[in-house]
């Protein structure tokens, strides 16, 4: 009966702590600011043209990633339907709006149910599908401080103490000096031999992690999947650097700044995406805002920028939400007849 309880309770918390991260940031992110200014600046500056751009784009992501883990699920001798697998990754967003993190389980029982696949195979597709997101989030921030690492060091510097200590950190070499460390550290650990029970849970844990994405390597038409892989985050950035034509003073930073400000500030976002909330709200905004403000541009004109930008996403997704469950529900019925 404890254990029943502590699960429910475990459940719940993981629903109710992104709510409530969503909520906290959203309001701090609009306390100060001038919402009838924002919504000025949005209806008389933005061309909304670029925007609808980006969200043609957009679509165009979501069906790639589904092409993308059609062929890691037929490595494994899934062979599913492509407009099943677009419904999957349309209804794992619009799921991931109102539940974070269940999008992923919902994709992996529908497709294990409509496929009759074993669960526990189509959920190590899935884990390596967000496992590889994960390497190209670290590479893409990497290669966004290396090239921007002048502008983001002087914005750290010049505003307060506590980012001064953050670029004084930052350009430490203890701190690079302690993740080789840590690196060595999680190597020696893994390769350690040990009858410890709780060791051997967390090693045989991230072998199996690792193996999930190893699959990868071996499956294939793994050229394919890396070409997909590059078309996929190649619309995730080419959408939010359209974003910056549709207001006078984001193309006045790409302009200044070059490709690295739309670079920076997508790649900020795209780390946010981490932080367990409702589809990002509340973390991405800011993110975003704080990425605009290293090239100068004001809280009020980030504010606007980037509300609208996830603003317009969060409703194409409720749009492609509703489409897939009535496509789904119509694609059951055609099954059964």
């Amino acid at each position: 009966m404890e254990k029943k309880k502590s699960s429910r309770f475990g459940q719940l918390m993981k629903y109710i702590i992104p709510l409530i991260i969503s909520i906290g940031l959203c309001y701090l992110l609009f306390t100060g600011i001038d919402f009838k200014e924002m919504i000025h600046i949005i209806r008389t500056q933005c061309d909304f043209r670029w925007i609808a751009a980006g969200l043609v784009l957009a679509v165009f992501s979501h069906i790639i990633r589904a092409f993308r883990w059609g062929i890691q699920l037929k490595a494994l001798g899934i062979n599913a339907p492509a407009h099943a697998l677009i419904y999957s990754i349309f209804g794992t967003y619009a799921v991931n709006l109102v539940f974070p993190r269940l999008g992923e389980v919902w994709r992996t029982g529908y497709i294990s149910q409509r496929q009759q696949a074993p669960f526990t195979t189509v959920f190590g597709s899935m884990v390596a599908d967000r496992l590889a997101d994960t390497l190209t989030v670290l590479l893409l921030a990497l290669s966004a401080f290396l090239i921007s690492s002048k502008a983001i060091l002087s914005y750290l510097h010049q505003n307060g103490e506590s980012l001064a200590a953050i670029a004084r950190l930052l350009e430490s070499p203890w701190l690079w000096g302690a993740s080789v460390a840590a690196i060595a550290a999680v190597w020696i650990f893994m390769a350690r031999k040990t009858d410890n029970p709780r060791i051997v849970k967390i090693q045989t844990a991230v072998r199996e992690l690792w193996q999930g994405f190893a699959v990868i390597v071996k499956m294939p038409h793994k050229g394919r999947w890396l070409l997909l892989t590059v078309a996929l985050w190649g619309c995730y950035f080419l959408q939010n650097y359209l974003a910056f034509y549709a207001f006078p003073f984001t193309t006045e930073i790409v302009e200044q700044h070059g490709v690295q400000a739309a670079l920076v500030t997508w790649v900020l976002s795209s780390i946010s995406m981490g932080v367990p909330s409702n589809g990002g709200i509340g973390p991405w905004q800011w993110a975003t805002i704080f990425g605009l403000s290293i090239y100068g541009l004001g809280t009020m004109e980030g504010s606007a920028f980037a509300n609208l930008v996830l603003g317009a996403n969060t409703l194409l997704i409720i749009g492609l939400g509703i489409f897939t469950f009535i496509a789904i529900a119509l694609d059951k019925k055609r099954i059964k007849s």
